[in-house]
């Protein structure tokens, strides 16, 4: 009986065997009909011609590619995709002489049908995941609905947003900004704090590139975010409407309209905004000279109005469907209020030795208007996948800053403080303009091997008239003479590269090298002084793939990248809107340089996807501020360059389904970094463990109601200078659809309990500082939203 078991297991084991071998592999790509472009994650069913029995499926990869493995026999595929026509294919045949069936570029046209009887609901998942690159589908996050740019980012996985507005990628704040893939004057002056200024509703979607090849700028070490800007190109005309309400103050509306009529393509997006911003603080400093202790008690109060025009508008004209040119215009406009209240209260040792109280106003009037123009011409041959890129961008950008400082002092008897008792009046104008022309070209040379070659070249110049007058009783100005210069910054920048990629079975490959010559020179103009920078540099990259099977993938990467010192790092002069804690750049600073290596793992599977990741990141000369404090307690904070900074981690981001009303959406980031800053002190030589993590989670309900709920947590870190303590806050949003699902109500908290602060220690020669900062409480949004002919 015993062998008798045995014999049928071995038959078992053995038709099992025959049947794997009796297998063929059916692949293909489904493109759109009009513009060749790929539909990622279309759906893909193979069927028996003999009773249309199903036998696989599965979802088109970021590419529109599908590789399914199905027994021998006679098929047909359905592919659908929303928005478009379904397609079935002619019959096919698998067997032992045709084991590999290439159906080829599959073209699904656009659906015109009106579908006012038949309600089809489908979505693209708010993240999407490859190895190299991350997509964040804006729309799908319901606590972006009445946001900016800005808030957007707090809410994309391996990002991280500080309450000032500072931008980190994997923790750190080294990161590239841009806009459609180009840099942009929203980010020169500001950083990403520049973001708050573009409406959330003008994004499309994120992307995160963690370790970018040779193909994009070697600028940002821990990677590059892609900010991509709404444009439809369907045909006929289709649009969206927005109106936004909230508490604390913030009101908008923005426009989304485009129309496409055979070869011509109009679009056209404008948003406005107004918002009132209050923000508080209170630092802490202990200064210690010769068995003197001087205590500094701060607090900060006040708020920020801002009012935010964006318009941008352009066309696409097709040649044909292989050869589209676009123009486009984007003007910007911010208007600005500030109003600060600075009150400082200085004793003696102990809190029951006052010395003086000062109370410092800031009254601030801004504005800063924006243009970009934007010429692109995509030109597509008969091979697929040679093609031509070309691009111009001209950006016009003007900043303006009026401020006035009340300031008076109170002595510890009562008496007038004559010294800290003054009126200053500060004028700052900042002027930009850019040119930028790219050239992208790409040949195959096989069915997967592809060689690709650009060029670059950036012609940036920036001027700073910057003066801060001290205001007599009877209203004159005297200009500080250490506070009145213009500041010239001369940035030229030529780029090329090369990228040779190719696919041998499950194995991808793709090897880089891009050049960049570096021309760059600041000059103080009253001064005279002039400070010239020029430097050349190869910057490698390499991507190695191999396809597990089983929707598995495992990549190998590395680059090499850099952090110039840009404008806003070498500006000398001073802030002056807190009269005790002085910033500014540094025009001795030297460029960062960085090596980044990566194993990626990418696992699909029927209910979602998972991408895990390990990384290290070696810097040499990396860039970090540092506060200094003087025996009377005025700190200057300036970036300086410290020996170096080595850094590994792991990262975790999954999205899963486990039901069709609930989704959730996971990213954990684990590192650990040595900072070597033994260059300017040994107390800057530490080592730091620290942690991120968020969790979203949305519900499907009935009755159109959609549910999300996520939490955020950045643990405690220590920097070269002290420490960051932990940041954590939690965001709710719910959205119903309404007119027919044409229309959105979307109701969102953000930071529900107010407990978004930056807390901060810092310690050095002979002080101690602790600062709480919290830049924008608890914000309720209720949005609006109206669509006309849109999925």
């Amino acid at each position: 009986m015993k062998y008798l078991t045995l014999l049928k297991s071995l038959i078992l084991i053995l038709c099992s065997l025959v049947s794997l071998a009796q297998t063929g592999r059916v692949t293909g790509r489904v493109v759109d009909a009009e513009g060749d472009s790929p539909l990622a994650f279309s759906s893909i069913r193979i069927f028996k011609t003999s009773d249309s029995t199903l036998v696989d499926g599965n979802i088109t990869d970021e590419a529109g590619k599908f590789n399914l493995q199905v027994p021998y026999g006679q098929y047909y595929a359905n592919i659908e995709f929303i928005g478009y026509n379904p397609l079935n294919t002619p019959f096919f045949v698998i067997n032992e002489e045709n084991s590999e069936v290439d159906l080829g570029d599959l073209e699904l046209a656009s659906s015109s049908q009106n579908l006012d009887e038949v309600v089809v609901q489908a979505e693209r998942s708010s993240m999407e995941l490859s190895l190299d690159k991350r997509v964040f589908n804006v729309g799908k996050d319901l606590a972006n609905a009445g946001g900016s740019a800005q808030q957007i980012l707090v809410n994309i996985p391996s990002v991280t947003v500080d309450p000032d507005g500072t931008v980190k990628l994997r923790g750190s704040n080294n990161v590239r900004i841009l806009i459609d893939g180009k840099p942009s004057g929203l980010v020169t002056f500001k950083g990403g704090a520049g973001l708050a200024s573009l409406q959330a509703s003008m994004v499309e979607r994120v992307e995160i590139i963690t370790n970018p090849s040779a193909r994009y700028e070697a600028e940002g070490m821990a990677g590059i975010i892609n900010i991509i800007l709404k444009k439809e190109n369907r045909q006929g005309f289709n649009g969206s409407f927005q109106l936004i309400t909230g508490v604390p103050a913030n009101y908008g509306a923005a426009v989304n309209l485009n129309y496409r009529h055979r070869k011509i393509n109009f679009f056209v997006n404008y948003a406005l905004t107004y918002d009132k911003t209050p923000y508080r603080g209170d630092l802490y400093q202990e200064v210690f000279d010769e068995g003197v202790t001087r205590i500094l008690d701060q607090t900060n109060s006040g708020h920020v109005i801002g009012f935010n025009n964006n318009v941008r508008g352009g066309l696409d004209f097709y040649f044909s469907e292989k050869s589209i040119l676009t123009a486009s215009y984007m003007l910007s406009r911010a208007d600005g209020k500030r109003l600060t209240e600075n009150v400082y209260n200085d004793y003696i040792n102990s809190f029951s030795n006052p010395l003086t109280t000062i109370i410092r106003n800031q009254d601030e009037d801004e504005v800063e208007p924006l243009s970009e123009t934007v010429v692109t011409w995509k030109r597509q041959f008969e091979r697929k996948g040679h093609e031509l890129n070309a691009t111009f961008r001209f950006l016009d950008h003007w900043e303006n800053s009026d401020q006035l400082f009340t300031q008076a002092g109170t002595l510890a008897d009562g008496s007038v403080d004559q010294v800290n008792t003054f009126v200053q009046h500060s004028v700052n104008d900042e002027f930009e303009k850019q040119f930028l022309y790219q050239l992208d070209y790409v040949q195959p040379f096989s069915k997967e091997g592809k060689v690709e070659l650009g060029a670059r070249i950036s012609l940036r110049d920036m001027e700073n008239d910057y003066v801060v007058n001290d205001v007599s009783d009877g209203g004159i100005e005297t200009p500080i003479p250490e506070l009145d210069n213009v500041f010239l910054y001369d940035e030229n920048i030529s780029a090329v590269y090369g990228i040779l990629g190719n696919k041998n079975n499950r194995f991808s490959y793709q090897a880089g090298l891009r050049a960049e010559w570096t021309d760059v020179s600041t000059t103080l103009e009253k001064t005279n002084q002039v400070n010239p920078r020029n430097y050349f540099n190869f910057f490698p990259s390499a991507h190695l793939t191999y396809d597990v099977g089983n929707d598995n993938s495992l990549q190998l990467s590395y680059s090499r990248r850099i952090r110039r010192p840009v404008y806003n790092d070498l500006s000398p002069f001073m802030t002056v809107s807190d009269s005790r804690n002085f910033f500014s750049g540094n025009p001795d600073l030297n460029p960062e340089y960085s090596d980044v290596y990566e194993i990626g793992h990418l696992k699909n599977f029927e209910k979602g996807s998972l991408t895990s990741s390990v990384y290290y990141r070696n810097t040499t000369d990396n860039i970090e501020r540092i506060r200094e404090v003087d025996e009377n307690g005025f700190a200057t904070t300036l970036p300086q360059n410290l020996n170096g900074e080595t850094a590994y981690g792991v990262e975790f981001t999954t999205n899963y389904s486990p039901y069709k009303w609930w989704k959730m959406d996971v990213n954990f980031n684990l590192f650990h970094a040595n900072i070597d800053g033994s260059n300017i002190s040994e107390q800057y030589k530490t080592e730091t463990n620290t942690w991120f993590a968020r969790y979203t989670t949305r519900f499907l309900l009935p009755d159109n109601l959609d549910l999300q709920l996520r939490a955020n947590y950045d643990a405690a870190q220590k920097i070269a200078q002290g420490s960051r303590k932990a940041i954590y806050f939690f965001d709710f949003a719910l959205k119903k659809d309404v007119l027919k699902r044409k229309g959105t109500v979307n109701f969102a908290v953000l930071d529900i309990f107010n407990t978004r602060w930056m807390r901060t220690i810092n310690t050095g020669e002979g002080f101690y500082t602790e600062s709480n900062r919290q830049f924008r409480r608890r914000q309720f949004n209720l949005t609006l939203s109206y669509r006309i002919n849109q999925g």
